[in-house]
């Protein structure tokens, strides 16, 4: 299944204003001004809802994400709110599965009338979801996607904070070849709108470096066996190996790897499988493998960490029992995005204000210290990758800024 472009324009979204986008004209009976009803805004609060994983096979990144966004909605809640109002997070879980997907947009759009989807999990499940969310006018903020899907074509009710997997891939293929040496590039996928993305990303790279993928493995996400498909990477004579795979069978393909002895190769991913949990591998499958991210993982006893990101750090782990992953230092990123917005918007607020403010932040610092950058023309939000590799069980950041 090749990339899936869902497009709607602005102009459609107004069109609708009045039947589906909850934003009606009214009078304010003491003033007689018209006034502008939006649904999950009221007087003292706003209303978002996202879908996610909790349950089923990405649920690392599911729970993760929204352990960070309820811990950054908790504080600006505990802090007084945005302009009066509280924030009110919706949460459905989906398991990962497209037809709980439609079911939980419907609830969330029609019986929840949030006031925009935040943060919601997986390609093809927000591909799925934005069919009838977008043209009810709802917005989908920071999607926890990085396809292409989520910002190729340019959409008004779409705003990301991911990096674009086939991006990504791309600079890894670029990056290694040029920098580490590496001429037979190849790929181990999930045969799944995620996985086409890392497929197409190093196909694409490798043609317009004057190279071919030597060998390809396409997986189901749940295959367990994966001793046979990475030996015949290893016969093909990949050196460099581009992994659109998540945490576990990220894990098993590196542990087949290992149990074979297969060590002149360079195993690249991304951040759909990017987590603590492959560095503490007790065999030491893990080390040595790199991927691009858009935010690095940090430790607690970095000693180079700034004072509030440490504080952060024991927060989480106080609060929920574990240090916090990628998915949760995005998760709290794309809350805080949502909480300047609001503030930016102001107390009238609309959805196409929301935007609006959004678009207005032609640069944002998170508490990472990672920038990104909006216009009224870019929703994309993260531009560049950094380089993460293993070593020694941690997490180690090599080079930032890396592009295609």
């Amino acid at each position: 299944m090749r990339h899936i472009a869902v497009v709607f324009s602005l102009a459609s979204y107004l069109v609708l204003a009045g039947c589906g986008t909850g934003e009606a004209p009214t009078t304010d009976d003491a003033t007689g001004d018209e006034t502008v009803e939006v649904d999950g805004v009221s007087d003292t609060e706003v209303v978002f809802g996202t879908h996610s994983d909790l349950t089923g096979p990405i649920a690392i990144w599911g729970t993760g994400i929204v352990n960070g966004l309820r811990m950054r909605f908790d504080e600006a809640n505990a802090a007084g709110g945005v302009h009066g109002r509280q924030i009110r997070l919706v949460v459905e879980d989906t398991q990962y599965q497209v037809p709980k997907a439609i079911s939980a947009a419907n609830k969330l759009i029609n019986r929840d009338k949030v006031f925009a989807f935040i943060m919601a999990v997986g390609t093809q499940t927000n591909i799925a979801a934005m069919k009838q969310q977008l043209p009810a006018g709802v917005p989908n903020l920071f999607p926890g996607s990085g396809a292409r899907a989520m910002v190729e074509p340019f959409q008004e009710l779409v705003v990301s904070q991911m990096g674009v997997y086939y991006e990504e891939i791309r600079a890894g293929v670029k990056y290694f070849i040029e920098e580490k040496g590496r001429t037979t590039p190849c790929a181990i996928y999930h045969d799944s709108d995620y996985g086409i993305e890392i497929l197409d990303g190093a196909r694409d790279q490798a043609e317009a470096m004057g190279l071919t993928l030597a060998a390809t493995s396409a997986h189901k996400p749940t295959d367990v066996e994966f001793t046979a498909a990475v030996l015949r990477l290893r016969e093909a004579g990949c050196d460099l190996v581009m992994v659109g795979l998540v945490h576990r069978d990220t894990i098993l393909a590196l542990e087949a790897a290992r149990k074979m002895g297969w060590e002149d190769v360079d195993w690249v991913g991304n951040e759909a499988a990017y987590g603590q949990v492959i560095a503490d591998q007790k065999s030491g499958s893990g080390e040595g493998y790199y991927a691009f991210v858009p935010i690095p993982l940090v430790y607690e006893d970095d000693e180079n960490l700034a004072p509030e990101v440490r504080d952060w750090l024991v927060a989480y782990r106080e609060r929920f029992g574990e240090p916090p992953n990628l998915p949760a230092m995005v998760g709290y990123r794309g809350a805080d995005l949502a909480i300047r917005g609001l503030e930016l918007a102001g107390r009238d607020l609309t959805r196409e204000g929301m935007i609006a403010a959004l678009e207005s932040m032609s640069e944002y610092t998170d508490l990472f210290g990672n920038k990104l950058t909006f216009g009224p023309d870019d929703h994309k939000g993260v531009d560049s990758s950094s380089l993460s590799q293993i070593q020694n069980g941690r997490w180690v950041t090599l080079d930032t800024s890396i592009t295609y």
